[in-house]
């Protein structure tokens, strides 16, 4: 399980709020309960808005007074006008959508810039059980048995670098969290990083 911080925020959710600019505009994608977009309306006075899939979420979120819609990254990110906001978040949502290629280009076309999250489907431990066991992993960052998890495009730090790559996509900083949840700054390129990176967040320009 990743660590929290002293105020109960996720520590790749504090990392992400590290990297968003004080009163700036901000969409969450994939919000959830909306903690992320509290944290930074109170430390950083965003200008916030989010989308989230489950009613369940969004009820949690707007309960809390955040402008907080329901909505599906997949469709309906298109219904938003280009340059919207400074910066597009998307935590621990990309591997979970059925477009990801469609769906970053749309952070990009929305934002300025995207900060971006997901669990590293390279890391040894993972590499490891698919060797020793000969069955899809289960870890703490990965904890969904594969006949029930709500991931369908798993991917690799290494395998995200070529898909930005190949859209023209700039990684303008990137850093890797281990079992621990203790960030360190890594290319998105760095053999390093997809080895031992159990989750990555990247800040995304055109």
């Amino acid at each position: 399980m990743i660590a929290t911080t002293s105020n109960a925020i996720r520590v790749d959710l504090q990392l992400i709020a590290d990297l968003v600019e004080p009163r700036t505009r901000v969409l969450d994608v994939g919000c959830g309960d909306g903690a992320l977009l509290d944290h930074l309306y109170r430390t950083k006075q965003v200008d916030g808005r989010g989308i989230e899939l489950s009613m369940a979420g969004v009820r949690a979120a707007v309960s809390q007074g955040l402008s907080v819609i329901q909505g599906d990254a997949d469709t309906d990110l298109k219904d938003y006008p280009s340059d919207a906001f400074d910066t597009v978040i998307l935590s621990q949502t990309l591997q979970a959508t059925r477009d990801p290629k469609g769906v970053l280009t749309n952070l990009l076309r929305i934002g300025r810039r995207a900060i971006v999250s997901f669990p590293n489907f390279g890391h040894w431990r993972n590499r490891m059980q698919i060797l020793a066991q000969g069955r899809m992993p289960v870890t703490e960052s990965l904890s969904y048995q594969w006949w029930e998890t709500p991931n369908i495009h798993f991917c690799t730090i290494r395998d995200f670098a070529e898909l930005c790559d190949s859209l023209g996509i700039t990684v303008e900083k990137s850093f890797t969290l281990d079992t621990q949840g203790r960030p360190r700054q890594r290319s998105v390129k760095s053999a390093m990083a997809n080895i031992f990176g159990v989750e990555a967040v990247c800040v995304l320009k055109r």
